[in-house]
């Protein structure tokens, strides 16, 4: 694999991760109710480091593999880290918890659509995006469940 292509995945991957150092949780998530299940809070850097590293890997090898259906893959996945990007700026900045919901269930789709687009261009792409979309299994299911536990927060 090419360090220059790999160190290109990973930048547009921290890119889409910087939305949670631009949009942080502060006061208002703190005083939100949360399920008892809900993971703590050092678990998200660590967990979305990992997830964006994989996610990097994964996108490097179908770009390498550059055969037909690899561009519209890569297409998908584009448009998969900018709606994963989204998602903080609906959540944490303008606290919309109902407009992240719809984020994040676009997100789902667009991670098991790339990963079907990238099954046949490289399988081990698309296993390094399983626990990626778990993740966001989760994710989807907690926004869900704190959108319920606080509606009076929900803007109109």
């Amino acid at each position: 694999m090419s360090w220059t292509v790999l160190g290109a995945f990973l930048a547009l991957n921290f890119a889409a991760a910087s939305a949670g150092a631009l949009f942080k949780p502060g006061a208002w998530y703190e005083r939100l109710a949360k399920p008892g299940w809900t993971p703590p809070d050092w678990a998200f850097p660590l967990v979305w480091s990992v997830l964006f590293i994989l996610n990097a890997l994964a996108g490097a090898l179908v770009w390498q593999a550059s055969v037909p259906g690899s561009a519209m893959a890569i297409g998908v996945y584009g448009v998969s880290l900018a709606i994963n990007f989204a998602w903080s700026a609906l959540f944490f900045g303008i606290k919309r918890m109902d407009l992240a919901l719809i984020d994040v269930i676009g997100l789902w789709v667009s991670i098991a659509v790339t990963m079907a687009l990238f099954w046949p261009i490289s399988p081990l792409a698309s296993l390094f995006q399983a626990p990626y979309l778990l993740w966001v299994t989760i994710a989807a299911a907690l926004n869900l469940r704190v959108m319920q536990m606080n509606r009076r927060e929900i803007s109109a």
